[in-house]
């Protein structure tokens, strides 16, 4: 169960403001409660969430990532903005949250973070080789280093998924 939870995780991180953050909605479903329940705990808990932690999406944001679904049904987008939980956040969650699920989820999310972040140190790798081999090399190759580089940057932020 625990590697199902990883992959679907993986899929619901997202990028805001330079961060792999995760929704609250998405946390909340995961856990099994209601959002409004996962916010409630957090906003009396608060003092453990700093900005670095969890920040509140801007309209902006908010209007961007909507615009990103394909249909909106009444009734089950908050009309709220959302809150958005770095690795720190998520883990912050496990002190308030205390269900045999949330732990489970928990775990899972944790794994995921460090799975992203893994891959990301392996493209910087793979780029400082690949600028390496362009000094031993002359000016012919330069179209070839230029297009994997360019091909590498693609891959540095996962696209998010839609749906399931």
């Amino acid at each position: 169960m625990t590697e199902l939870i990883r992959n679907r995780v993986v899929s619901l991180i997202r990028y805001f403001r330079g961060q792999k953050v995760i929704l609250d909605s998405d946390i909340a479903q995961l856990y099994g409660v209601e959002t409004k329940r996962l916010k409630e705990a957090v906003r009396r808990n608060i003092e453990r969430f700093p900005h670095d932690f969890m920040f509140k999406l801007s309209r902006e944001e908010y209007a961007s990532l909507r615009s990103q679904i394909a249909s909106l049904k009444r009734g089950q987008h908050s009309k709220y903005l959302p809150f958005a939980f770095t690795e720190q956040g998520v883990a912050m969650l496990s002190s308030i949250l205390n269900s045999k699920r949330a732990i489970q989820v928990n775990i899972a999310i944790m794994r995921a973070f460090v799975e992203l972040r893994k891959m990301i140190d392996a493209n910087k790798e793979l780029l400082a080789r690949i600028e390496k081999l362009e000094e031993k090399y002359d000016s012919k190759f330069q179209i070839v280093f230029e297009a994997i580089k360019e091909l590498m940057k693609e891959d540095e932020k996962p696209k998010n998924k839609i749906g399931f």
